[in-house]
């Protein structure tokens, strides 16, 4: 079995950013990942402005005075004009600081009276000034290729005038689930039947990516019915993803069908939940329009890892609902975030206190369900079957424990959020 980090190595490794862009407007682009840089055409602020509602002076006019006529008023978005000799100019939050002035002083240090002010603070050069291009030069990067847009970075973009960017095209995901014994919620649930819970799992992971997904549905248990949705799936997809089948059992038709179908690279990871994780790729059949020059983009990812470019990646999950789960948040979510254009996919990992003893070690890599408490330690959840998916739900997050490591209370550990596991 391979230890956690080596199989991340090998899906990151074989991950290429897939072709096709397209303009979108900046407003629709939340969660897309940018083409190319943005570099910004202007300076910003693109003037000086006031960081304060007050009165814009010049300072060698309060050297020996400090009442001085207002001599106008500039509200933010007004032109302002040269500022006269000897006088102040009143001045809003955000408007531009008028030629001639050195310093703004806050309304708080200064007393108006009619058309006169008295400074009671002698101001240092700048002081609440905004210099224009304290924020941005023109010229500079203010957002790199692949930079996956969250809502300040379209802040940032509209902040230069940017009203499209140019971003890569939605990964194209093909998922279906097998087992005999799922059935949908709705639907009456017979004797030996479970909800199928990973199909709503697995469609919401996939949708916080912003894929554009096709849901085959519940295949049956069958070699043959298996591999006839492989087939179909590898049409104009990036990557298919499955949930279960994919272990050792009579039973488990995914991985024989993967392999009839296409071939491995990796099967079964050294990790609690977890183990039986398949990746690899699927042949496209002849004439696939996903294979074309204009749509194109698994069959130049899919080339990292065979000679033949037209395969779609294949990812096979257990069905187990929190292996499932956490192998996703694990391997799928870089590994699509890589197809996207994504260059920083690792998650951030903090150092906590375990306020609990785990006495018993695994030999395999556990990923711990837990949460933090009020002292800042963390809780583990009583319960970590990967079966007990209320263990996700109550917990923010997975402690990384190594294996052969019992945990003592006290010690520090790796913990990853679901923050962090989860955009």
């Amino acid at each position: 079995m391979l230890a956690t980090a080596d199989a991340l190595a090998i899906l990151l490794d074989a991950a290429r950013p897939i072709d096709g862009t397209e303009s979108i407007p900046t407003l629709d682009a939340l969660n897309r990942v940018l083409s190319v840089d943005v570099t910004s055409p202007l300076d910003v602020p693109p003037m000086n402005t006031s960081a304060m509602d007050g009165y814009a002076v010049r300072i060698a006019d309060l050297a020996h005075r400090s009442c001085l006529p207002v001599s106008q008023r500039i509200p933010a978005g007004h032109a302002p004009t040269p500022l006269a000799p000897a006088s102040a100019a009143r001045i809003f939050t955000g408007a531009t600081v008028p030629p001639g002035a050195d310093a703004v002083v806050m309304q708080e240090q200064t007393e108006a009276a009619g058309e006169e002010v008295t400074i009671v603070h002698r101001p240092q050069a700048g002081e609440w000034i905004t210099a224009q291009g304290a924020d941005i030069r023109a010229g500079s990067v203010i957002l790199p290729a692949g930079t996956r847009l969250t809502p300040q970075a379209l802040g940032l973009a509209a902040s230069v005038g940017c009203a499209a960017l140019d971003v890569r095209r939605r990964v194209k995901v093909a998922v279906f689930f097998t087992g005999d014994e799922l059935t949908m919620p709705g639907e009456p649930l017979k004797a030996g039947a479970i909800y199928n819970s990973n199909r709503f799992t697995l469609r919401g992971l996939l949708d916080n990516l912003g894929c554009e997904v096709t849901d085959y549905g519940i295949v049956p248990d069958q070699f043959d019915a298996t591999r006839a949705t492989l087939r179909e799936a590898a049409h104009a997809h990036d990557l298919i993803l499955t949930s279960g089948g994919v272990s050792v059992g009579e039973e488990d038709h995914v991985k024989p069908a993967v392999e009839a179908e296409g071939h491995l690279s990796m099967w079964q990871i050294a990790m609690k939940p977890g183990k039986p994780l398949a990746f690899g790729a699927v042949r496209r059949g002849a004439g696939d329009a996903a294979g074309s020059a204009t749509t194109s983009s698994a069959a130049t990812a899919a080339s990292a890892t065979s000679p033949a470019a037209a395969e779609t990646f294949f990812i096979g999950l257990p069905g187990n609902p929190v292996s499932t789960f956490v192998t996703f948040l694990l391997f799928v979510r870089p590994f699509v975030l890589r197809l996207a254009g994504v260059h920083a996919v690792a998650p951030r990992a903090l150092s906590l206190r375990a306020d609990f003893t785990q006495r018993k070690a695994d030999r395999r890599n556990e990923w711990l369900r837990a949460r933090v408490n009020a002292a800042g330690g963390l809780d583990l959840f009583p319960n970590q079957s990967s079966a007990v998916l209320t263990s996700t739900v109550w917990g923010d997050g997975l402690i990384d424990n190594p294996p052969n490591h019992a945990i003592s209370a006290g010690e520090t550990v790796r913990f990853i959020p679901f923050s962090e596991l989860l955009n």
